[in-house]
């Protein structure tokens, strides 16, 4: 029986990544996003590898929007086994002193009760199935933070405690959830060194690199195959070692 993914933030970059992942190993492929042509793009891309593959534009914080998509993927054939919640707002620049709080509501609209309302509806799927897999990308943030990122930094904490209830409220349906957590990955953003991103200090992690889309994506695929059938209700961490250490060698060449 053939298998289908959701992956939210698919247009580009990580989530790309991600669903080609999925895509090689033969699953349908459901890719959100906000802008139409990125996300054609990306769906022909996938296409390449003979499954069916379709995106939905997710422009608006509506319930209704939610249950539409995956009752739409139900009309056609198809139950979701795996979803991956890749898509964020990154809270950049917002001072905690001063940040408005509807910008920052806007961060937790998207990281944490946009991923519930999607994390519900493809359990529905999942249900059906008697089996099934969420995996959340939340970030190493959520364990320490950085300045000026407060939304960012809680909601994705908020993530870990989602992932575990989830754990726990959905575990006798037979479905999975769990978080991998990145550290810097090579972004455009960080090509572009956009926000000094080359000399940030998540760069100078304990194995002298930082993660490419390829690792984030291999560990979504762990996280979200029968690879990892019991393990639910924790995080995997895909930062090149920044956790573990105290005190980063900043004297280090980058």
């Amino acid at each position: 029986m053939s298998k289908s993914v959701f992956v939210t933030g698919a247009a580009y970059g990580t989530g790309f990544y991600i669903a080609e992942r999925f895509a090689k190993e033969g699953y349908n492929v459901f890719i959100s996003g906000r802008c139409g042509d990125p996300l054609e793009e990306a769906v022909n891309k996938l296409k390449e590898y003979n499954v069916f593959a379709k995106y939905y534009i997710t422009s608006t914080f509506e319930q209704d929007e939610v249950i539409s998509i995956f009752d739409d993927i139900k009309k056609q054939g198809y139950l979701i086994d795996a979803l991956v919640l890749n898509a964020a707002n990154l809270g950049i620049g917002q001072d905690s002193l001063t940040v408005d709080i509807n910008d920052f509501m806007d961060v937790y609209k998207i990281n944490v009760a946009w991923n519930f309302m999607m994390s519900r509806e493809s359990a529905k799927h999942m249900i059906e199935k008697k089996k099934g897999s969420i995996v959340f990308i939340a970030s190493n943030s959520a364990i320490r933070v950085t300045q000026s990122r407060c939304a960012y930094c809680s909601s994705k904490s908020a993530i870990l405690a989602l992932s575990k209830s989830f754990a726990v409220d959905f575990g006798k349906y037979g479905i999975r959830s769990n978080c991998v957590l990145p550290g810097m990955i090579k972004t455009s953003r960080w090509h572009n060194n956009e926000n000094n991103a080359k000399y940030a200090l998540a760069n100078y992690t304990p194995i002298e690199d930082i993660a490419d889309f390829e690792d984030i994506a291999n560990a979504v695929w762990y996280l979200a195959s029968d690879n990892s059938k019991n393990t639910t209700g924790t995080e995997l961490v895909v930062d090149g070692g920044m956790l573990a250490q105290l005190t980063p060698n900043i004297e280090r060449e980058l």
